[in-house]
């Protein structure tokens, strides 16, 4: 397999989760599931399916379930096994980072200063060469995987910077930061900048920015200038428009349906759309189903 040129993935995991209270007071919102797999985890996988080499996971001294859950619990594998579990005990070992393939590292961040600073905070812990970050609320189901795809088109893209994209409405727009185009290329979105959550009239386009991001080693000189802009915070946003003109910018039209979860409605979304695809699920799913007979009716 020819090396991945993006060695390092960095997921910026150190939030609150306030959307989710009271049922990430004791659980990370990382570590919440869609069915059974935590959120966490398929950035993980997506990351492992692009050839990284380094997991930095940038979290917060409240947060220690996520590196347990990182990490290869070695006593818990041999008590399933020994309890004839072997086949749950392969999966939850297959879950795991084994650290003789990936490097994991943990730094924190004992503030909340902003994506742009979280990013920052792992400086000191990435590989040479270009940076991807992941943000594992933006779940993305794709084959192959989103980050794959645009390490695959990050070389013949010509920009130093690449961002996720993808089409939004005028309605949702706002909602994101969006890209400043100047000309399309296949998947390829060529831009001059970005503009952070613009209203439908000011928007540049409707190219919306999603959670995965292919950056140049340069974005950290750039944070580490970077000022505060929206909510007084350190954006990553404003850093990668800052660069744009030296570096170049591209957007990645990928392949693959986006979810959001770090609302409500959207890990509903990825929860049944999940839930379509196994057997287990499609009896539950019937009797909910709105064109179904046996639809339970609301008490």
């Amino acid at each position: 397999m020819i090396p991945s040129p993006v060695r390092t993935a960095i997921f910026p995991v150190a939030g609150l989760g306030t959307r989710f209270l009271p049922a990430t007071k004791a659980t990370p919102k990382e570590l919440l599931p869609v069915i059974d797999t935590p959120l966490i985890q398929f950035a993980i996988d997506e990351a492992r399916a692009a050839g990284v080499e380094r997991m930095v996971f940038v979290s917060h001294p409240s947060k220690t379930a996520i590196e347990r859950h990182v990490r290869a619990d070695a006593g818990l594998i041999e008590t399933l096994r020994a309890r004839g579990k072997a086949r749950l005990a392969a999966e939850l070992a297959a879950a795991a980072l084994d650290e003789d393939e990936h490097e994991v590292e943990f730094v924190m961040q004992h503030e909340q200063r902003g994506l742009g600073h979280a990013v920052l905070c792992a400086r000191s812990h990435v590989l040479p060469g270009p940076v991807a970050v992941l943000l594992p609320d933006d779940l993305i189901l794709s084959e192959p995987g989103c980050l794959a795809q645009m390490v695959e088109a990050y070389g013949r893209a010509g920009a130093g910077h690449m961002v996720a994209a993808m089409d939004v409405t005028p309605e949702t727009v706002s909602r994101y930061g969006v890209l400043d185009p100047t000309g399309q290329e296949g998947r390829i979105t060529r831009a001059r900048g970005m503009v952070e959550k613009p209203a439908a009239a000011e928007a540049p386009s409707m190219k919306a920015v999603v959670g995965r991001y292919i950056l140049d080693a340069a974005i950290f000189d750039t944070l580490a200038s970077q000022g505060p802009g929206a909510n007084d915070e350190i954006q990553l946003t404003d850093a990668i428009a800052r660069d744009a003109a030296r570096l170049g910018l591209a957007g990645f039209g990928f392949d693959g349906v986006r979810y959001d979860c770090g609302s409500k409605s959207g890990m509903l979304d990825a929860t049944l759309a999940l839930a379509s695809r196994d057997p287990d699920c499609a009896e539950v799913l019937a009797r909910w189903s709105d064109d179904s007979p046996t639809a339970i009716a609301a008490e």
